[in-house]
């Protein structure tokens, strides 16, 4: 590739802040083409499915962190992040209907190092999250297995059954994708509510069970392990929601991404809160704090105290395995999206984003499932953990990087408040700059709070030292051989270029070197 423009009067490399970008040109893109099939509903199937398995596993091990009261808390705290996040988001996707997502908006707002830094943040949470969702899924399955027929495999191997069916899956097409999101979605969301109605109606509950915890230090039975407790409680409270705020991913399969994600993001959310408060009270409230807060399929167990004595109990774990299976396809498409976008415009290596017939990014399927296999092999066989340990190291160190990914969102959106504001946005966040500080905050002190955990902190040392060898490569390789994808034209032209939907792509490469326009001033 050459990566010089050339133009009147000019001839040089394409260089802006500390950055290059390549010749790219037309068949670069078609390389790397999607194809646009969702609506709002599609999206919001999307959302509630890559989220919905945090109310059947993860979010209980808050309640050993902080008791039931604790964790109600938490909950509350974290609500009002993800309420604030996700309409500053929505804001920022009507205006920028990227693929890159996280990275765009931190692109356009922070420069090339900013929106590397998000991008490499969400990676991490959507890789890592894929990975936990299929740790889960392989416990789930494996309970059920050895009480329905008396057989169990290794987790490691049941994570790489679930990765080789969803790859394959999410390779198939968006259509495919979006259309299974859907299915699923509706599976998991009824589970969910036969769940609801059977531990309302099953005799089972009782108020008592919430507070079956024994208090520490003078605490109340309420919170049993007090502040500190609620704190350590957040990172598990964001699970009942991480991946709601994936959907921006979508808007070059979106047909209208402006009015849709906004949209899908919404609706998404507030089904989710109502899942995660009800999940919240019943399902430790027909077994007991105490017990819930140990337990590896508190869904599960749940129907167990529903149906004690019965393969009821692990019948209908096979349906609340749904919710797992809907998680893990939700989140792999996102992975796949953030890697695909980053790859396209050069910051991850370009073979990343190639799509094939299918206008799927498959490589980039392929190699984030690699990632995730390895890491549960690693933690399971190679340290010797227990299968609900690895998920729970595995669940902080999504959250670790999502926390990084949500501070600098909000950031991005106050920024972009200010730099960009004469650009449309079909969509306002009602709660303005405002909303963006205090989703910042929370997003902060989870941050701040995550390497406390003792039990955590090697993973999240680990996942750190990958942080930093990542942008160690940003500064030494990859920030040379950027491409202009739409993310990078919507930054550098200040909005003028960089719409897909309406333009198509390299705009903004043509203008330069044509001469038509100078968005690379030459250094002299």
């Amino acid at each position: 590739m050459s990566d010089t423009s050339k133009k009147a009067g000019h001839q040089g490399p394409m260089t802006t802040s500390g950055v290059t970008y390549e010749h790219a040109g037309q068949e670069y893109f078609q390389k790397r083409g999607l194809r646009r099939h969702a609506g709002a509903w599609s999206l919001w199937a999307l959302g509630v499915a890559a989220v919905i398995s945090g109310d059947f596993s993860g979010w209980n091990y808050g309640i050993r962190e902080a008791g039931w009261g604790g964790m109600l808390v938490a909950t509350v705290v974290i609500t009002v992040l993800y309420l604030f996040m996700v309409w500053s988001i929505a804001e920022m996707s009507s205006t920028m209907p990227h693929t890159g997502g996280a990275y765009s908006f931190g692109r356009s707002a922070m420069g090339p190092w900013g929106g590397y830094v998000t991008g490499l943040a969400e990676t991490i949470e959507y890789v890592i999250t894929t990975a936990v969702v299929g740790t889960f899924a392989g416990l789930y399955a494996d309970a059920i297995t050895d009480e329905l027929f008396g057989f169990t495999m290794p987790l490691a191997v049941w994570v790489i059954v679930f990765y080789v069916i969803f790859v394959a899956l999410n390779s198939a097409g968006a259509a495919a994708s979006f259309r299974f999101a859907m299915v699923i979605a509706i599976m998991s969301l009824a589970v969910l509510g036969f769940f609801f109605i059977m531990a309302l109606f099953s005799g089972e509950f009782a108020w008592s069970n919430l507070t079956d915890i024994v208090p520490e230090g003078g605490n109340s039975s309420f919170m049993p392990f007090g502040i500190s407790g609620v704190l350590a409680a957040l990172p598990f409270a964001i699970w009942f929601f991480l991946g709601i705020e994936e959907l921006p991913l979508a808007a070059e399969e979106t047909h209208t991404p402006q009015e849709d994600i906004p949209r899908g993001s919404i609706w998404g959310l507030f089904t989710l809160i109502v899942t995660a408060f009800l999940v919240l009270l019943l399902n430790p409230g027909i077994v007991g704090s105490a017990v819930i807060a140990e337990s590896d399929e508190p869904i599960l167990d749940g129907f167990r105290a529903i149906f004690p004595n019965s393969d009821v109990a692990a019948l209908l774990s096979l349906f609340a395995l749904i919710g797992l299976v809907a998680s893990f396809q939700g989140i792999m498409f996102a992975a796949g999206r953030n890697m695909y976008s980053l790859s396209r415009a050069g910051y991850y290596p370009k073979f990343l984003s190639l799509t094939g017939q299918t206008k799927v990014p498959f490589v980039a399927l392929i190699v984030s499932a690699l990632i995730g296999v390895g890491l549960v092999f690693g933690l399971s066989e190679y340290q010797g953990k227990d299968g609900g340990t690895v998920a729970s190291s595995l669940l902080n160190i999504a959250v670790f990087g999502a926390v990084i990914a949500y501070l600098l969102q909000m950031v991005a959106f106050i920024v972009l408040r200010r730099r960009f504001g004469d650009v449309a946005r079909p969509y306002r966040s009602p709660g303005g700059v405002v909303g963006a500080f205090i989703a910042a905050a929370i997003a902060g002190v989870t941050l701040i709070i995550l390497p406390f955990n003792a039990d955590y902190r090697e993973a999240i040392t680990g996942v750190a030292i990958f942080f930093a060898i990542g942008l160690l490569y940003f500064a030494v390789w990859g920030r040379h051989r950027l491409v202009l994808s739409p993310e990078e034209e919507f930054a550098v032209t200040h909005g003028k270029h960089g719409h897909p939907e309406l333009e198509g792509y390299d705009v903004t490469e043509r203008e330069e070197e044509s001469g038509k326009a100078e968005y690379f001033p030459p250094d002299n």
